[in-house]
C-alpha cells in the first residue's frame, strides 16, 4: 500500500499549468456519480421507513454504518490509496464522521419515526440552502443570481411535493429532528470539502464511516435486542429487515458516499448541493412503484418544479462577493472560483495553503 503525504512547501509559487477541459469521460463519470448519489439517497427514505417499525433509530444507524465500513474497507483494499492526513485534516475529518455519518443518521431515523418520508425528505432538504450559504461564506464560492433563483424554485417545488403528500406539520418533535438532520448534513459536507483537496474521496469516506460507528456504537445492544425480538415475535420480517440494514450499509452509505465524494471533490459545494433537490420528488415516484402510493398530481408539479430549479442553478452567472476569474479559471465554459482548489482531481497532489 502507498503511502502520500503534501508536498513540502518550499516558499516560491509555483506556475500551474492551464487547466485543461474535462475529457467526454470525465464529464461522464461525474454525471453519473451525480445521479448514482441522488437515486441511492432517495431510496434511503423509503428503506428507512419500511425498517424503522422494527429497529430503534440508533441501533439502525449503527448497523448501517458498521456494514457500509465493511463495504468501505474492500472499496479501499482495492484502490489501494492512502495519503497521511495532517494534524488539520484529522480535526475536519473527526467533525465530519461525528456530524454526517454519527448525528445526522440517528436524527433522521428518528424523524422518520413520527413523519412520513416525504414529509422528512422535504425538511432534509434545507441543507442545500445551508450548503450554498457556507460554500458562499467559508470558501468563497459566492451566491450568483442563478443559483439562488433555483434556491428558490427548488424549494417551492419541495414544498408542493410535501403538501400533496399529505405533509403534516403537526409533530413538532419530528420537524425537529428533521432541522437537526438538515443542519448536521450541511455542516457534515462543509467540513468534508477541505479534506478533499489532498485525500482520495474513497479514504475520507472510510474514515467518516468508522468515526460513525463508533459514535453510535453505544446502540449496539439495542440492535441486538431488536433483531432478537423480531426474530422470536414476527420471524417472517427479519430477513427484510436484515436486508434493510444491508441495504442502507452498501448502497446509500458506502457506495452513494463515494460516489458523492467524487463529485464533490470537482464540484463547488453550493452546486452540488443543489442537485439533492430532486432526491423528494424521486422519493415521491420510488414510493409510488414500491408501495403503490400514487403521486397526487400536485406532487408531480411539484416534482416538475424542483427540476426547473436545479436547471435554473446550473445557468452561468459571476457569484455574488466572488472575485472575478482568471481567463485560465474557465473551463468548459463554466465559471470555476479563483479559490476553490478542491476543483482538482480528488487525492491529486497539490499545495495546501493553508498549511
Amino acid at each position: 500500500m502507498s503511502t502520500q503525504s503534501a508536498p513540502a512547501a518550499s516558499g516560491i509559487p509555483s506556475t500551474s499549468a492551464t487547466p485543461r477541459p474535462p475529457s467526454r469521460r470525465e464529464t461522464l463519470l461525474l454525471a453519473g456519480a451525480i445521479v448514482f448519489t441522488v437515486l441511492a439517497w432517495a431510496s434511503a427514505f423509503l428503506v428507512i421507513r419500511g425498517v424503522a417499525p422494527h429497529l430503534a433509530p440508533g441501533g439502525l444507524a449503527f448497523g448501517r454504518l458498521v456494514v457500509g465500513a465493511l463495504a468501505l474497507v474492500v472499496l479501499f483494499a482495492i484502490s489501494r490509496r492512502w495519503v497521511t492526513p495532517t494534524a488539520r485534516e484529522w480535526m475536519l475529518l473527526l467533525g465530519y464522521g461525528v456530524l454526517w455519518f454519527g448525528l445526522y443518521n440517528v436524527a433522521l431515523n428518528t424523524a422518520e419515526t413520527t413523519l412520513d418520508a416525504g414529509t422528512t425528505a422535504m425538511i432534509v432538504n434545507v441543507g442545500p440552502i445551508l450548503i450554498a450559504l457556507g460554500g458562499g461564506l467559508i470558501f468563497h464560492e459566492g451566491i450568483s443570481r442563478w443559483l439562488a433563483i433555483g434556491f428558490v424554485v427548488s424549494f417551492a417545488g419541495i414544498v408542493l411535493i410535501g403538501v400533496a403528500s399529505g405533509a403534516h406539520f403537526g409533530d413538532l418533535g419530528g420537524m425537529l429532528w428533521c432541522l437537526v438532520a438538515a443542519v448536521t448534513y450541511a455542516a457534515g459536507v462543509l467540513t468534508q470539502k477541505p479534506t478533499l483537496r489532498r485525500l482520495p474521496g474513497i479514504q475520507v469516506t472510510l474514515l467518516g464511516a468508522l468515526i460513525g460507528a463508533v459514535v453510535t456504537s453505544p446502540f449496539a445492544p439495542q440492535l441486538v435486542g431488536d433483531l432478537g425480538r423480531v426474530a422470536h415475535d414476527t420471524p417472517q420480517s427479519l430477513s427484510p429487515v436484515v436486508l434493510g440494514i444491508v441495504y442502507l450499509g452498501v448502497v446509500p452509505t458506502a457506495l452513494a458516499f463515494t460516489t458523492w465524494a467524487y463529485a464533490l471533490g470537482r464540484v463547488p459545494a453550493s452546486r452540488l448541493g443543489i442537485s439533492t433537490y430532486v432526491v423528494p420528488p424521486i422519493a415521491v415516484l420510488l414510493g409510488w412503484a414500491v408501495f403503490g402510493e400514487v403521486p397526487a398530481p400536485l406532487a408531480l408539479v411539484g416534482g416538475v418544479i424542483c427540476l426547473a430549479g436545479v436547471a435554473l442553478s446550473r445557468r452561468r452567472g459571476r457569484p455574488r462577493g466572488a472575485a472575478a476569474p482568471a481567463p485560465s479559471a474557465v473551463v468548459a465554459g463554466e465559471r470555476a472560483p479563483v479559490s476553490e482548489a478542491a476543483d482538482a482531481p480528488v487525492g491529486a497532489e497539490r499545495r495546501d495553503l493553508s498549511e
